[in-house]
């Protein structure tokens, strides 16, 4: 009788002792749970347009943007997301693109815009061209560039002095002199982007 007292004693305290870390397991499970949702609310959060660009609330009048390069410009975070998204190789010209449209005085995000219009971000461009923008592309003639580098410094500067500096600063406007052909769709697909990624 007394052993018989004993053993279920033991295996009272047994089964106390399993349920006892049975609840510690599970309450740390839930707290690292916790603290999963609170970033992943706090990414989300930051990730929503209004917070996740609040440095382009640049007008329509591509040629009245002006802005600099500060520590805490989510201006490159943002276009890198968009590259990242879309796949694009200028991912790691984020930066450079931000640097030339604010020495060039334009909004940031006109560049990936005109990208996004002709070539879907460079993801379809003529081969070896580094040509994203269309630029010098017209027949048989395409304009090769060694790198995106200079393309993207080239067709910049040639944006400001041959459409911004000429008072062509809408979408509609460039369009006119960029690709005289098109009916609307060309002005319609960059002011898209523009508005989709303010």
């Amino acid at each position: 009788m007394v052993k018989k007292c004993l053993l279920y004693i033991s295996l009272f305290a047994i089964l106390i002792s399993i349920n006892f870390l049975i609840f510690i397991h599970f309450y740390q499970l839930s707290k690292k749970q916790a603290n999963v949702q609170k970033i992943l609310a706090e990414i989300s959060h930051i990730n929503t347009p209004e917070n996740q660009f609040r440095f382009s609330a640049a007008p329509f009048v591509l040629g009245a943007y002006q802005a600099n390069i500060i520590p805490g410009d989510s201006r490159v975070a943002n276009l890198k997301s968009i590259f990242r998204k879309y796949n694009s190789p200028l991912y790691d010209y984020a930066d450079l693109i931000v640097s030339v449209s604010d020495q060039y005085q334009f909004d940031y995000r006109l560049l990936p815009a005109i990208a996004m219009q002709e070539s879907n971000l460079c993801r379809v461009i003529p081969d070896n061209s580094y040509n994203c923008w269309g630029w010098g592309i017209y027949g048989d003639t395409v304009l090769r560039f060694p790198s995106y580098k200079e393309s993207i410094e080239t067709v910049a500067k040639g944006i400001k002095e041959e459409y911004i500096d000429k008072g062509l600063i809408t979408a509609s406007a460039i369009m006119e002199k960029y690709t005289p052909s098109s009916k609307g769709s060309w002005q319609h697909g960059v002011n898209t982007f523009l508005t989709a990624w303010e």
